[in-house]
């Protein structure tokens, strides 16, 4: 009997919530009219796109208090409300999801009246559920049927606030547009990294090593010594132009992820990073030997891991940091963490934001949390298929 009247106060407290939006919702009939009529008079027509957005946050709270009791969230699917006042008519006119927000508050009007039946129920239950309970020891009948309100509540609200299929459709052809945008900046910015270490680099390397050379023929046979000496400065030139050819090579495509795979090529980059790393592995392993990932999705991930590393090394004043790898039915996750100072901003660099683009050109997304003090946790999933 306790349990029953801790589930049904908890109830009641859902119910009294959206007695208080219905009411709302009530008193927004008000705007409603006002603003057709003001519509149709065209004159009032920039008050649509603003009523829209009120619309908008009342089902938003709808869904938030809906999904806070069901325990599965309702997603969103809006058009932005942006540009000339004849575009937001346009978009608020033409968006999928003002209809469903419509629909469900016309319907409100109807179930919103659900919590008065919980009235009589309580004293009613108290005493019907008090002896029944307490005499002769069988399970509550009146109390649970608050709860069975509020379920019913959270139900038409969950049927008739989830975005249609059009709306999911738009929402996500945005989202594409957005992440192809993201990946043609990312490619371009990849492109002048390049240009840039081939440029400042190899190319005056190179262009030593031409000279030198240049030297050291017209040096042979009036001073041979001084010739061997510029054809050895030369050599290590050379040495060192091919040096930093692979490291444009190992920027562009890892060639250790081919050979050793992902596992492999994150154990290598932990040994070769100024921190100490330990790397964790879940559901993967080593070389060729179990599943892999496709190749873009492991570079972007080897990507993640550098970058996050580079700037732990170089900004978090940390010692030590975290590497974690884990195999999802879903796809790849990778959580780097690092015990420093914290503060990360992603807007303060172009590290993190390239780590998002790239990330986000696979469909995929990133975490970062940075409080000041630290720690830095930065958590990026990469859908993929096994």
């Amino acid at each position: 009997m306790r349990a029953t009247v801790r589930q049904a106060a908890r109830a009641t407290v859902q119910l009294v919530v959206s007695a208080a939006m219905a009411f709302g919702s009530y008193i927004f009939i008000t705007v409603l009219l006002i603003t057709a009529i003001a519509t149709a008079a065209v004159v009032g027509a920039f008050m649509l796109p603003e009523t829209v957005l009120l619309i908008r946050r009342i089902a938003g709270a709808k869904r938030q208090q809906a999904g806070a009791w069901t325990g599965r969230k309702i997603p969103e699917a809006y058009q932005p409300l942006t540009g000339t006042v004849r575009e937001r008519v346009r978009t608020a006119v033409r968006d999928p999801g003002t209809l469903t927000d419509f629909r469900w508050m016309v319907a409100y009007y109807a179930y919103g009246t659900l919590p008065v039946l919980m009235l009589p129920l309580w004293p009613l239950g108290l005493v019907v559920d008090g002896l029944w309970c307490g005499l002769l020891r069988r399970r509550a009948v009146v109390l649970p049927l608050i709860t069975r309100l509020a379920d019913l509540d959270a139900y038409w609200s969950t049927v008739l606030l989830k975005p249609s299929p059009k709306a999911r459709l738009a929402v996500r052809v945005e989202e594409l547009v957005q992440t192809r945008a993201g990946a043609i900046a990312a490619h371009g910015a990849e492109l002048r990294r390049i240009e840039r270490d081939l440029h400042d680099g190899t190319q005056a390397r190179l262009v030593s090593l031409s000279m030198r050379i240049g030297l050291a023929k017209r040096a042979y046979d009036q001073d041979p010594a001084a010739a061997r000496r510029m054809l050895d400065d030369a050599q290590t030139l050379a040495e060192e132009a091919l040096t930093d050819l692979r490291h444009v090579v190992r920027a562009i495509h890892p060639p250790i992820l081919t050979d050793r795979g992902l596992v492999g090529a994150v154990r290598a980059l932990a040994a070769s990073s100024a921190l100490s790393v330990t790397v964790t592995v879940d559901g993967l392993t080593d070389g060729h030997d179990g599943p892999r990932a496709p190749a873009a999705v492991e570079a972007a991930a080897y990507f993640v891991i550098a970058e996050s590393l580079t700037n732990a090394a170089k900004y978090s004043g940390a010692d030590r940091a975290d590497v974690h790898l884990a195999r999802a039915r879903t796809g790849l996750r990778v959580r780097v963490r690092d015990e420093g100072r914290g503060g990360a901003d992603e807007a303060g660099g172009s590290g993190l934001l390239g780590m998002q683009r790239r990330v986000a050109a696979l469909d995929g997304g990133v975490t970062v949390t940075s409080p000041v003090g630290g720690p830095t946790v930065i958590e990026v999933e990469l859908p993929c298929v096994w």
